[in-house]
Protein backbone atom coordinates (compact mmCIF):
# COMPACT_ATOMS: atom_id res chain seq x y z
CA UNK A 1 0.00 0.00 0.00
CA UNK A 2 2.85 2.13 -0.68
CA UNK A 3 4.36 2.50 2.89
CA UNK A 4 1.26 3.75 4.37
CA UNK A 5 -1.63 2.15 6.67
CA UNK A 6 -4.96 3.35 5.49
CA UNK A 7 -6.64 5.68 8.08
CA UNK A 8 -9.13 3.96 10.89
CA UNK A 9 -12.32 3.33 9.48
CA UNK A 10 -10.74 2.50 5.85
CA UNK A 11 -11.03 -0.53 3.74
CA UNK A 12 -7.51 -2.69 3.14
CA UNK A 13 -6.94 -5.98 2.10
CA UNK A 14 -4.72 -8.70 4.15
CA UNK A 15 -2.39 -9.81 1.18
CA UNK A 16 -1.72 -13.12 3.08
CA UNK A 17 -5.24 -14.18 2.19
CA UNK A 18 -6.95 -11.76 0.18
CA UNK A 19 -9.87 -11.00 3.09
CA UNK A 20 -11.19 -7.46 3.41
CA UNK A 21 -11.64 -5.56 6.05
CA UNK A 22 -12.47 -2.49 8.01
CA UNK A 23 -9.90 -0.52 9.31
CA UNK A 24 -10.51 -0.72 13.51
CA UNK A 25 -7.40 0.18 15.09
CA UNK A 26 -3.48 -0.45 15.19
CA UNK A 27 -1.91 -2.69 18.37
CA UNK A 28 1.64 -4.22 18.78
CA UNK A 29 2.97 -3.57 15.74
CA UNK A 30 -0.15 -4.46 13.83
CA UNK A 31 -3.27 -2.93 11.51
CA UNK A 32 -6.29 -4.76 12.81
CA UNK A 33 -9.10 -5.64 10.21
CA UNK A 34 -12.52 -6.45 10.85
CA UNK A 35 -14.56 -7.97 8.27
CA UNK A 36 -16.88 -6.39 6.09
CA UNK A 37 -20.30 -6.46 7.87
CA UNK A 38 -19.17 -7.03 11.21
CA UNK A 39 -17.39 -9.89 12.57
CA UNK A 40 -13.89 -11.17 14.34
CA UNK A 41 -11.01 -8.82 14.09
CA UNK A 42 -7.77 -9.99 13.05
CA UNK A 43 -4.11 -8.95 13.26
CA UNK A 44 -2.23 -8.31 10.19
CA UNK A 45 1.20 -6.71 9.26
CA UNK A 46 1.34 -2.91 7.97
CA UNK A 47 3.69 -4.81 4.86
CA UNK A 48 0.62 -6.92 3.82
CA UNK A 49 -1.86 -4.93 3.77
CA UNK A 50 -3.04 -3.92 -0.02
CA UNK A 51 -5.32 -1.13 -1.03
CA UNK A 52 -9.38 -2.37 -0.89
CA UNK A 53 -11.27 -0.99 -4.51
CA UNK A 54 -14.80 0.11 -3.55
CA UNK A 55 -16.17 -2.23 -6.29
CA UNK A 56 -14.66 -5.31 -3.97
CA UNK A 57 -15.43 -3.67 -0.31
CA UNK A 58 -19.55 -3.87 -2.20
CA UNK A 59 -19.57 -6.88 -3.06
CA UNK A 60 -18.02 -8.49 0.32
CA UNK A 61 -21.33 -6.12 1.97
CA UNK A 62 -23.84 -8.47 -0.59
CA UNK A 63 -21.76 -11.12 0.15
CA UNK A 64 -22.71 -10.74 3.84
CA UNK A 65 -26.36 -9.81 3.30
CA UNK A 66 -27.00 -12.85 1.06
CA UNK A 67 -25.87 -15.36 3.63
CA UNK A 68 -27.72 -13.42 6.58
CA UNK A 69 -30.74 -14.02 4.21
CA UNK A 70 -30.58 -17.25 3.93
CA UNK A 71 -29.96 -17.98 7.12
CA UNK A 72 -33.45 -19.47 8.71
Amino acid sequence: MSGETPAIGGYAVDARDGRIGEVMGREGGYVQLRPVGGGREWDCPPGELGEAAPGDVLRERVRRLNREARLP
